[in-house]
């Protein structure tokens, strides 16, 4: 490691040299930047990352001297994953750049593809919201590529994410909430036309009836259920469908029992997830305190 490291700082040496000294001023900067690039190589094979994310910013912009943007971008990529193993914000700040970049020169999936390394450098910091700003940038991307799949990824990680933090902040207007709801019924009508997507749609209406359960609108609900069946006709057989039309009547009855037996038969098949239990607990939970007030007034 140490003679890499070595090798690294001479190069980089080398490449500092022919940027302050004489010469025609394309055939610097390429030189350089075929000296920084043998420097960032020698630093990642010595695992010193922060001084090889460094010197990939350093041959970025020489490319850009250049003008050689796509260069230029790949680069800044290259340098953001080696400060992603030590510096989470240097990372995002070259990808950023990466970004900028791609998006100038028109290279849509490329940067739609970065938003999403940027999105999930925030959630691994557990910065939800901007984790979601990033994930809704790369979403819309992936969408006006036609990258379906990757699109509906981003969205799915939105709607979680946006839950989450409606929960948390119980927020009695349910803005995100409804956000959420809409983005998993635009999933679900986006992947009926898709032949590798069409199994998950009825997950996604699972996912957005239970939105509609925390909402406590009776009447929605139902109206949601219809509105699933017209959206997929094979949506009424399935055991999604059955647990949502159950809970609502459970919650039509404000029957707890019947609610928690829903939940259960459901999941004695099917295991829940942690975001549909979070959500199912709250609405259990509206149910309780229904159950005490009504004992309250006897």
């Amino acid at each position: 490691m140490g003679d890499q490291i070595a090798r690294a700082e001479e190069f980089e040496k080398k490449a500092e040299k022919k940027l302050g000294g004489w010469g025609l001023f394309g055939s610097k900067y390429e030189d350089a930047a075929d000296l920084f690039d043998k420097a960032a190589n020698a630093f990642k094979l010595a695992k010193s990352w922060d001084q090889a994310g460094a010197v990939y910013v350093k041959l970025a912009n020489c490319h850009l001297k250049l003008d050689s943007k796509h260069e230029a971008a790949n680069a800044y990529a290259d340098a953001a994953h080696c400060y992603k193993k030590t510096n989470t914000k240097e990372s995002i700040s070259c990808l950023e750049q990466s970004v900028n970049i791609f998006l100038d020169i028109g290279r849509l999936n490329m940067s739609a593809r970065y938003y999403k390394e940027i999105a999930e450098l925030y959630e691994q910091e557990q910065n939800l919201e901007q984790s979601i700003v990033y994930y809704e940038r790369a979403a819309d991307l992936f969408q006006s590529e036609e990258v379906t799949t990757s699109a509906n990824q981003c969205k799915q990680k939105i709607a979680q994410f946006a839950a989450q933090i409606e929960h948390s902040r119980l927020c009695v207007d349910c803005i995100l909430l409804d956000q959420v709801l809409i983005i998993y019924e635009e999933i679900a009508r986006h992947s009926l036309n898709n032949n590798l997507l069409k199994y998950g749609v009825k997950g996604h209406l699972l996912n957005a009836g239970i939105c509609q359960l925390c909402k406590g609108d009776v009447v929605a609900i139902s109206n949601a259920l219809e509105r699933y069946q017209e959206l997929d006709p094979t949506f009424s057989g399935t055991r999604e469908y059955k647990l949502l039309a159950d809970l609502a009547t459970a919650v039509d009855e404000e029957d707890l029992v019947k609610f928690t037996d829903a939940i259960k038969e459901f999941d004695s098949m099917t295991q829940l997830d942690a975001w549909k239990t979070t959500l199912l607990l709250r609405v259990k939970e509206s149910l309780k305190a229904k159950e005490l007030e009504e004992d309250d007034l006897t």
